[in-house]
């Protein structure tokens, strides 16, 4: 059986090698756009942009790797079609015949329109290692940066600008940051860290445009206000890359759709990663996130082979900004009662979600004790109370 996958991530190389330890030993091509070999994207916006991590520790696994293992990795090479009926693929440098195909093409960032000055010079987004390699050298101390966008990207983006001694200023148009993805509470905590350092959030403020003629100078806010800025960063969210399956006649919804065993609406193609939608409490959910990447990735691997498993998500992520970490498991969605806990420190705490009476998720800052219980307690299926949880003296009791 011939494989080949689309997109040269953190899916991929999960996929990759799963399939090589679960005895496929047919052709397997992995093909991805860029120039590096699959690597970690977290640290891009952190450790990476900081100038602590080089791409030698980003990258996921050694060149004789893959040879060893007899995938062929194809670099810089984009994919244009696929042809379901005769089963290829054509990128800019051939086409590529597959028995079964798997697209983990990742998610690309949003940027403002360029009518509202999206695609000025001195813009930038932060995804891939060209957007950070772009952007780093401009992070320079006494320069003024404004960062559209109060969610994980932009905060952690400010607080990397912020200890490399730039002025930053975050506008967030929703009434808070974190708005999408957390509870008031822990933006409360995320606020006043920021804030402690120095950086200015604007909340409940909107953008009429980036200004600058030929190089971004600042933006203009919908109240009249005008920020002064050396360079701009649009943290705004992602869009799933659909392009290739929309064209291909796959269908979409909130990414390319798939069943619980990660397959497309076409048999012989999968789909995993943050492209991909599967089925979850009657919707199709789609995460952004590395451990959803590898573990759907896994999941679709094996299933290409034949075991016949239902994907079933146990979401984690997180986030390190200044000195602190922030760290989630599960999904608060739905969610219709919250218990916070104080921390030890001045940044601390934790945030725990309810629906019905029953743990569905938690949010832990500076406090991995917390995140580790309540990863585990979810895991299980198993919740205490919000009363218990209020009251408990030690959370290792709840266990």
């Amino acid at each position: 059986m011939r494989i080949v996958i689309l997109g040269a991530g953190q899916a991929a190389a999960s996929m990759a090698a799963r399939l090589r330890a679960q005895g496929h030993s047919g052709p397997l091509t992995v093909i991805g756009a860029e120039p590096a070999a699959p690597y970690q994207r977290p640290p891009l916006s952190k450790a990476y942009l900081l100038g602590q991590m080089g791409l030698d520790r980003l990258i996921l696994r050694a060149p004789d790797w893959w040879t060893g293992q007899q995938i062929d990795l194809r670099l810089s090479e984009a994919a244009l079609r696929i042809d379901r009926d005769a089963r290829t693929v054509t990128t800019d440098k051939g086409t590529h015949a597959y028995d079964a195909l798997a697209l983990t093409l990742g998610a690309a960032p949003r940027r403002l329109p360029a009518a509202m000055g999206g695609d000025l010079p001195g813009t930038y987004v932060i995804r891939d290692l060209a957007d950070v390699d772009a952007l780093a050298p401009q992070m320079q101390p006494g320069r003024r940066l404004v960062v559209i966008g109060g969610g994980y990207i932009g905060l952690e983006a400010a607080a990397v600008a912020c200890k490399l001694g730039l002025s930053v200023t975050v506008v967030e148009a929703a009434p808070r940051i974190l708005g999408r993805v957390a509870a008031s509470q822990t933006a409360d905590m995320v606020r006043a860290l920021h804030v402690a350092h120095g950086v200015t959030i604007l909340e409940g403020t909107g953008i009429s445009r980036i200004t600058g003629d030929d190089q971004a100078t600042g933006v203009a806010l919908t109240d009249g206000r005008q920020i002064e800025a050396d360079l701009v960063i649009q943290g705004i969210g992602v869009l799933p890359r659909t392009d290739l399956a929309a064209e291909a006649g796959l269908a979409l919804d909130n990414g390319i759709a798939t069943d619980a065993q990660g397959r497309t609406s076409d048999p012989a193609i999968w789909a995993a990663g943050d492209c991909a939608s599967f089925p979850h409490q009657g919707t199709q959910l789609r995460l952004e996130s590395v451990g959803g990447a590898i573990d759907m990735a896994e999941c679709v691997a094996d299933n290409m082979l034949g075991q016949g498993r239902t994907y079933v998500p146990k979401p984690w992520f997180w986030s390190d900004q200044f000195d602190a970490k922030l760290q989630m498991a599960g999904l608060n969605t739905g969610q219709d009662r919250i218990v916070a806990r104080p921390g030890a420190g001045d940044h601390g705490g934790s945030v725990w979600y309810f629906r019905q009476g029953r743990l569905i998720a938690v949010d832990a800052l500076n406090n991995p004790r917390a995140y580790m219980i309540g990863k585990r307690l979810i895991e299980a299926g198993r919740s205490p109370s919000p009363e218990e949880l209020s009251t408990a003296p030690d959370l290792k009791a709840l266990l």
